[in-house]
């Protein structure tokens, strides 16, 4: 692991290595139609309800315009962990796909699961398919799996089993092989992610909820930086597709390759939800859910009426 130091120094600018030779060639944009079309489907949605939503709703311009900025934040930095060269690098480098998944999960999901995108993007619809859906978005069946589906304990035990199952070496050289896997786990990803988050900061239940969210937070730090401790600490390859590439970050070998992509998930990764367990922590220590508290409400708050 001696050269690890080095090439977290220099992760900004990686090269590619192949048969112990330098790759002159570096990774270029991935505009596969798999990731670029829902890309663009959802931000066009997004925009257009939240054109229309802005012009009805007079006095929610502020929250409007902060949630359309974390969303727009969540979307670039999602559009950029799928078409950017890193996706491409990933598919040669364990460390550039462990900076991709990240992104997804710790960044891009948490930022968009904060706008609340849904009741903006029905705004997007046509008035009578709008009203439609949103009746159906209220109906008991719907809620009554939203709800336990939010729920913070459900949340965390799927995401949880979506990112160990997919870093089993199995399904995650499935994924390696055949382009349809791995679209299946990067949407597993995503939408295990947007739940977590979505479940961390909308599906409490009073002040009690910030008690449990942090807890469960805490677990899930604890959950994937075990993974990280595993990885880092392998004396082995677990992925044979990437050993037999012989390519890695910065001329790493496959063994320190995987050890970096481990320490990535295992500091950053914990830091991530430890930092969000101590601010559910301070909330849950101090006055709760208020009228001002920027955390409060669901996503049926921003539908438009039946």
């Amino acid at each position: 692991m001696k050269r690890l130091p080095l090439a977290m120094a220099v992760i900004a600018t990686p090269a590619l290595a192949h048969g112990g030779e330098a790759h002159r060639d570096l990774p270029g944009w991935s505009f596969e139609p798999w990731a670029l079309v829902p890309l663009l489907l959802s931000l066009g949605f997004y925009l257009f309800g939240l054109a229309r939503l802005t012009r009805r709703a007079e006095n929610s311009g502020p929250t409007l315009r902060r949630n359309g900025a974390l969303f727009l934040l969540g979307w670039l930095t999602l559009a950029g962990a799928t078409i950017s060269p890193l996706h491409e690098g990933g598919e040669h480098s364990f460390t550039l796909h462990m900076i991709e998944h990240e992104l997804i999960m710790l960044v891009a999901a948490p930022l968009m699961a904060l706008s609340r995108p849904l009741g903006v993007m029905i705004w997007a619809l046509p008035g009578a398919v709008r009203t439609g859906v949103s009746s159906w978005a209220r109906g008991g069946a719907i809620h009554w799996l939203w709800r336990h589906a939010t729920a913070p304990v459900t949340a965390t035990l799927v995401q949880l089993a979506v990112i160990w199952l997919w870093h089993a070496p199995g399904p995650f050289e499935q994924a390696l092989r055949h382009e349809g896997w791995h679209i299946v786990q990067h949407i597993c990803f995503l939408l295990s992610a947007l739940l977590f988050w979505w479940a961390m900061v909308f599906g409490r239940q009073g002040r009690s909820g910030y008690g449990l969210a942090a807890l469960c937070l805490f677990l899930t730090s604890l959950g994937g930086g075990a993974l990280g401790a595993l990885m880092t600490f392998a004396i082995s390859p677990w992925y044979a597709d990437y050993a037999a590439m012989g390519m890695g970050l910065l001329g790493l070998t496959p063994e320190e390759d995987q050890q970096l992509a481990g320490l990535i998930m295992w500091i950053p990764g914990g830091m991530v939800h430890a930092g969000a367990a101590l601010i559910m922590l301070v909330r849950w220590m101090g006055n709760g859910r208020s009228r001002t508290d920027p955390l409060a409400g669901s996503w049926q708050e921003a539908m438009p009426p039946a």
